[in-house]
């Protein structure tokens, strides 16, 4: 693909404001990319806007110029004046950036890369790295789909970023060229500095010769004669998909790779570009299914790990591309899959309120009914079960807005943090520990009351809540030091899941533990008194455990990987996802049809993303979801 600069005047800055030569160009091939990354180092701001139609190839040059300016950035800075910074590029989706929380560029980008890049927020590095970064102009930003965002927010971007960037910072942006134009008039000015390029598209004889090196070198009948037909252009639609980049990649994927018969790309398909282009798109699920086998090795990156159905997988896709509509956000993230389940907070709700009747009603049961037989464990289970389900499930309905947290259990040289962390942390306010002491205190009370009466009741209700607080305290301080990355942590959409589902089991432990304790005293002075010591120990240790590992389940932060399970498998009860989410969704990236931006999905093209998501429902389409500002 050939790039050159944009003949549209309007949408650029003077050329003496790009670059110092008297004759700005800048012309150059996908395929020599050494020559673009000289080029853009040429720039005086080294600013560029990558412009282009559907599937030209915008987002493929962005990631290449990024690859080659950090494989290369060592020996250009040797080359370059002393003093001169060249920042590192990083890339990064547009449609994050909320303007209303992030007015300015290098807020959101110290918001965003905090999230994307725990390893910067290391205690080792001191507070304040990753804003030195930003401030001191170590990162350049590599903005993808400036089209992919609302078409009012497209002016007040360029706007943000004319009054953010200084005069040394660098930027890469990628947009439609339509999209940008308009962004450009609305915004009343040009992108400070930048260079804006256009691709040239693919003419027929390059789109021909490039398909036959893909071909043996006897190509069939049929093969023959849609070369020719592209040589000579005989068949319009197909030459003109042919022309960009992703139409010719469809091409080769669905026939050429697959060894599918391409005989009616010359018949009927050939005709309307339309109809060519979804029959494409539609056999584009089966044929890298078909062609991509399943393995298990490491280094096979670009295959799945296990054979996918490519009915289910297309409609999974779909559901996903329905549920995250391009018109409002490209970014498929798995903790915001629960809100376009209808009721989600209601289910969860629910949820959590039977889960933790169920498991602290059977701690109820069996420890009460150690000491006083099975009727009273049975009364025990049903009145704990439902107090301290209803308080839970109740308390908790706000879950699906919660966001992954990061999770690093390696104590080796961060056993001082971890004293630390649990020694200063302390329960923010007292009505958050009203929230923590009064389910405890009514759930333990009441079931010691129907139990063993009123005065051991009172006496375990007054000693539970108090006692429960002080663990909550406990368990919080454990979890602070949990979520404090390492030099070497990560954040992918698979790490992010992980660490959120390690936070949410371990807070069991340090809930569990100590709470267990404290009921060898609360329920060892009821029981206790009727059987012996040892079975009142016996007793308080299984319902304390019990009741904490619910808590510890339940209460707090990081509900992100719980509330995700239980979307999930609502979802994949009604068919439209998979019971394993995160595993079809690396399936799916591997398979080249999404790509991963640290831990958000995307689809890889566009055109597919819009294409899934006007295929009909049949039926209601369920809340969609997005960036907060958009919904």
């Amino acid at each position: 693909m050939c790039w050159k600069l944009t003949g549209n005047e309007a949408v650029m800055s003077q050329g003496r404001l790009v670059a110092t030569q008297t004759n700005l160009t800048f012309d150059g091939r996908s395929d020599d990319i050494v020559a673009i990354a000289g080029q853009f180092r040429g720039l005086s701001r080294c600013r560029l806007v990558i412009t282009g139609e559907p599937g030209m190839g915008k987002t493929t040059l962005a990631v290449q110029l990024l690859l080659q300016l950090l494989a290369t950035r060592t020996q250009d800075q040797l080359a370059t004046r002393q003093g001169k910074v060249l920042p590192i590029p990083v890339l990064l989706p547009l449609s994050g950036w909320d303007l209303n929380v992030h007015p300015r560029l290098q807020e959101w980008l110290v918001d965003r890369l905090a999230k994307d890049y725990p390893a910067l927020s290391a205690p080792e590095l001191g507070s304040g790295a990753v804003g030195a970064l930003v401030a001191g102009g170590y990162i350049l930003p590599v903005l993808d789909g400036l089209d992919e965002i609302a078409q009012h927010a497209r002016p007040k971007v360029i706007k943000a970023l004319n009054a953010s960037l200084g005069s040394g910072d660098q930027l890469i942006m990628t947009s439609r060229t339509a999209e940008f134009t308009k962004a450009i008039a609305g915004a009343g000015r040009p992108l400070n500095g930048a260079a804006v390029i256009v691709p040239t598209r693919l003419s027929p004889q390059d789109a021909a010769a490039y398909l036959r090196a893909c071909l043996p070198r006897l190509p069939s009948e049929s093969w023959c004669k849609v070369l020719a037909a592209l040589e000579n252009r005989s068949s319009a639609a197909l030459a003109e998909t042919a022309a960009t980049p992703l139409g010719l990649w469809l091409i080769r994927t669905v026939y050429a790779d697959s060894g599918a018969d391409p005989a009616e790309l010359t018949g009927p398909l050939g005709i309307d570009r339309a109809s060519l282009r979804a029959h494409l798109l539609d056999q584009l699920i089966p044929a890298l299914i078909r062609t991509r086998t399943p393995s298990t090795d490491r280094s096979g990156h670009f295959r799945p790990r296990r054979r996918r159905d490519p009915d289910a997988t297309r409609r999974h896709l779909t559901y996903l591309a329905q549920a995250f509509p391009p018109a409002i956000t490209c970014d498929i993230a798995w903790w915001r899959i629960a809100a376009s389940v209808p009721q989600i907070r209601h289910i969860t709700g629910l949820v959590g309120g039977v889960v933790a009747a169920t498991l602290g009603g059977v701690g109820a049961g069996l420890a009460l009914g150690i000491a006083y037989g099975l009727v009273h464990g049975l009364v025990a289970a049903l009145t704990f079960g439902l107090v301290f389900g209803l308080a839970v499930g109740i308390g908790h309905t706000c879950w699906a807005d919660e966001e992954p947290g990061h999770a690093n259990l390696r104590l080796r040289g961060r056993m001082r943090l971890l004293a630390q962390s649990v020694r200063r942390c302390k329960v923010a306010s007292s009505v958050t520990r009203l929230k923590v002491m009064l389910p405890a205190a009514l759930a333990l009370g009441l079931t010691a009351f129907v139990t063993t009466g009123f005065e051991v009741g009172v006496a375990t209700g007054l000693v539970a809540g108090p006692t429960f607080a002080l663990t909550v305290e406990v368990a919080v301080g454990v979890v602070v030091w949990a979520e404090k990355p390492t030099l070497t942590s990560v954040s992918t959409a698979i790490s992010s899941w992980k660490s959120d589902r390690t936070l949410t089991l371990m807070r069991g432990v340090p809930f569990g533990i100590p709470f267990g304790l404290a009921c060898c005293y609360m329920v060892g002075l009821s029981s206790g008194l009727a059987s012996g010591l040892t079975i009142g120990v016996a007793t308080g240790l299984v319902f304390g455990v019990s009741a904490g590992l619910v808590f510890g389940l339940l209460m707090g932060r990081h509900h992100a990987w719980l509330v995700g399970v239980i979307a999930s498998c609502y979802l994949a009860l009604r068919g439209e996802l998979p019971w394993r989410i995160m595993s079809f969704l690396d399936d799916a990236h591997r398979l080249g049809l999404l790509r991963a931006v640290g831990p958000i999905y995307q689809f890889r093209h566009a055109d597919l993303h819009d294409h899934l998501a006007a295929v009909p429902s049949g039926g209601l389409l369920p809340e969609t979801v997005g960036h907060p500002s958009e919904r």
